[in-house]
């Protein structure tokens, strides 16, 4: 399924964030947005997923306008992982991975064997079998934000939304997820994903999108976006890119100096 955006405003309460956002997203493609904190990145993904109603532009799944499409069509079509996602009730792992399987229900029809298969599937993915039985309120930070990827996955959407999906996992685990969400990608689904973190997002994005002051600065392969003069303009930082040993771009950000010229400690 491919998302196209044109000329996108949207904003809280009359305040604008994003101005003029036009980008496409096709199936197999892992795309990164970056941006310093406040740029609208997860305003933009709040405005793709319907949750946020643009002021000016329009999002369209597959040439059909997001707003002509009800919730439930959405919901078969594309799945979000919040940055901070709560739970009302405490239910257990393999209960709430089931929610993922609403879109495709009707009242009161009960979950069929292709429904189980596609929770444990999901539950598989992200390493959580073994804790299906487990409270929500009972696991880690990293734990929980898996719950929620098993949600989405579970869903079998053709678009995937995900803010910050690596916030609250140590290092194996934000490997171990963006290599999941990356070979997902290999496989058809359509990936945008809001990262804090440049270096992760080079080493599996396709494409990358900075965002600045709610306006794209730059769009294009990682080595297009994450240039020195875009990260100076948009962070107010210098920094050296280059790529590593394996060939993986590479950005080392260098140490803010005083006005006397020395490193500031």
């Amino acid at each position: 399924m491919k998302v196209r955006i044109s000329e996108l405003a949207a904003g809280y309460r009359g305040r604008p964030v994003l101005a003029g956002v036009s980008l496409e997203l096709s199936p197999g493609e892992l795309v990164a947005v970056v941006g310093p904190n406040g740029a609208g990145k997860t305003t933009l993904l709040r405005a793709i997923s319907g949750a946020l109603p643009p002021s000016a532009g329009a999002v369209y799944l597959d040439g059909k306008a997001l707003g002509r499409l009800s919730p439930r069509e959405v919901a078969r079509r594309l799945a979000v992982v919040e940055q901070r996602p709560q739970v009302g009730l405490d239910f257990t792992v393999q209960e709430l991975v089931e929610l993922g399987r609403l879109p495709h229900l009707k009242f009161p029809d009960r979950l069929t064997p292709r429904d189980e298969e596609a929770v444990e599937e999901a539950l598989a993915a992200v390493g959580l079998s073994e804790l299906s039985g487990r409270r929500f309120s009972t696991l880690s930070g990293g734990e929980k934000q898996r719950v929620f990827l098993a949600i989405a996955l579970a869903q079998e959407p053709q678009v995937l939304l995900l803010d910050e999906p690596t916030a609250h996992l140590d290092v194996r685990h934000q490997l171990e997820l963006m290599e999941l969400v990356a070979e997902r990608a290999q496989e058809g689904l359509a990936v945008l994903a809001a990262m804090h973190d440049l270096n992760l997002a080079a080493a599996f994005a396709d494409r990358m999108i900075l965002l600045v002051e709610g306006r794209v600065l730059a769009q294009g392969r990682p080595e297009e976006v994450l240039t020195r003069e875009n990260l100076r303009t948009a962070f107010g930082v210098e920094a050296r890119v280059e790529r590593d040993e394996t060939g993986v771009l590479h950005i080392r950000f260098l140490p803010r100096k005083s006005q006397a010229g020395n490193p500031v400690r």
